[in-house]
C-alpha cells in the first residue's frame, strides 16, 4: 500500500509582514511617475502571488504584474573588521493604469 503524504503548508505570511516598506528613491519616483510601478522592501521568504496578494489588499489597488531581485548585502568596514549588510528582497509592483498609490 502507498501511503499518501501531504506536503508542509508553506510559510504563511500576513500582508503586513509581507510588504516591509516602501522603498521611495530617485529612480522608484520616476517608475511611479513614468510606468506605473512602485518599489517595496518584501520578505525574503515571500513569492510574487504573495506580494500580489499584500499589495492588493493593504492599498486597495489592482497589480499587473510583479518583479523581484534578492538584493546581496554590501560589505562594511569597521577599522580592522569586515561584515557584510543583510539581503534583502526588492519587489517592483506594476499597477492597472487607473490606480495609484500615494506614500505622501
Amino acid at each position: 500500500m502507498a501511503e499518501t503524504t501531504a506536503k508542509p503548508a508553506g510559510l504563511q505570511l500576513e500582508p503586513y509582514q509581507v510588504v516591509l516598506r516602501p522603498l521611495v528613491t530617485e529612480k522608484g519616483t520616476h517608475q511611479s511617475d513614468r510606468y506605473n510601478s512602485y518599489t517595496f522592501e518584501v520578505h525574503p521568504q515571500a513569492t510574487k502571488s504573495d506580494i500580489k496578494r499584500a499589495v492588493e489588499e493593504l492599498f486597495h489597488v489592482r497589480v499587473i504584474c510583479v518583479r523581484t531581485q534578492t538584493r546581496l548585502g554590501k560589505p562594511r568596514r569597521h577599522r580592522a573588521r569586515v561584515s557584510h549588510q543583510r539581503d534583502w528582497k526588492k519587489a517592483i509592483v506594476t499597477l492597472h493604469e487607473e490606480d495609484r498609490i500615494s506614500f505622501f
